[in-house]
């Protein structure tokens, strides 16, 4: 369960003072990262590229504690551990949503993915882990090429949150443009920096 903390007693104290009531506390980074790896990976050993991405999103976070720190109604909450989403288009054609919790085992998060994907697609009813896991938000528009896109600003989902489309290849290796959004209470840019370039190295070892 999360802990509520006050913010004075955190790195995030100024951050909290200057953000949490902000019209617009919001902010969104774009990088396109080298997926080869997972692209071929996933073809040799039929794993989901998306199930790929999704735990290189988690294992890229759990290393950095801002990302255990969220706003949550006007508080600073302190969580335990980590959970991924990602939408999932249920069987009336229309989407859900499917929190997956972290952990560090490939092939444990990914027989979590495919068995709790599928149930929220049968039952089009969301899982919802947030009560327990600060909860990284991910959506794959898989049906187009994204350049970038940005969610919400208006404060009311304060999670980080991460989009993409599909990958591209170009000559022998394949890139995917990714949008990376999160609330300055929680990270600063420096952060959130240091998170992408985390993405891009687990993404690159993943085995």
């Amino acid at each position: 369960m999360p802990t509520e903390i006050a913010p004075e007693k955190t790195t995030r104290a100024a951050a909290f003072e200057l953000w949490m009531n902000a019209p617009n506390p919001m902010v969104t980074f774009f990088k396109t990262f080298d997926v080869t790896n997972p692209v071929r990976i996933g073809k040799k050993k039929g794993l989901k590229f998306n199930m790929l991405m999704d735990y290189c999103v988690g294992k890229a976070a759990a290393g950095i504690r801002e990302f255990y720190l969220l706003p949550v109604n006007g508080k600073l909450m302190r969580y335990d551990a980590l959970a991924v989403n990602t939408i999932v288009k249920n069987r009336t054609g229309e989407v859900s949503s499917c929190d997956i919790l972290f952990t560090q085992d490939l092939a444990t998060f990914n027989r979590e993915y495919l068995q709790y994907t599928a149930q929220v697609a049968e039952r089009c009813e969301d899982r919802d882990l947030s009560a327990d896991c600060m909860v990284i938000g991910t959506s794959a528009i898989v049906d187009t090429a994204l350049d970038g896109a940005v969610g919400m600003n208006s404060g009311i989902f304060n999670n980080p949150f991460l989009i993409w489309g599909r990958y591209r290849k170009k000559g022998f290796r394949y890139y995917l443009p990714v949008s990376f959004q999160f609330h300055h209470t929680q990270m600063d840019g420096a952060h959130a920096g240091r998170y992408l370039a985390n993405l891009q190295s687990e993404i690159d070892d993943l085995k």
